[in-house]
């Protein structure tokens, strides 16, 4: 049973920086497919960018291409989103989680799907 938890969330200005973090635990991290996903309030949950098992060919929600970029660890079993040119519609709670299917369905991936962490908060002032 694989456990996720985020860190890195916090406050920041528009057009700043966060570096958000995922520690995976508890389960053969390297197996998985992993994304990032936000909720902002009143939303649905939305995807942000997946990253294939290997490190390869990562994926990103066209809202935040180019702005954000997605990374993973297989020897610290982590998982990191470098967040830059924030903006406040980027306010949300953002979620990893972590697939051992198809790389696609991680686009779509549904929370009864897949290991999920509790989340951390990024708030963007304008």
């Amino acid at each position: 049973q694989l456990q996720l938890v985020e860190s890195g969330g916090g406050l920041v200005q528009a057009g700043g920086s966060l570096r958000l973090s995922c520690a995976a635990s508890g389960g053969t991290f390297r197996l998985y497919n992993l994304g990032w996903f936000r909720q902002a309030p009143g939303k649905e949950r939305e995807f942000v960018a997946a990253i294939r098992w290997s490190g390869g060919n990562p994926i990103y929600a066209d809202s935040v291409k180019g702005r954000f970029t997605i990374s993973r660890d297989n020897v610290k079993n982590t998982v990191s989103l470098e967040m830059n040119s924030l903006k406040f519609e980027d306010t949300a709670v953002y979620y990893c989680a972590a697939h051992s299917g198809a790389f696609e369905t991680m686009v779509v991936l549904r929370t009864s799907s897949g290991y999920w962490g509790q989340g951390t908060q990024v708030t963007v002032s304008s």
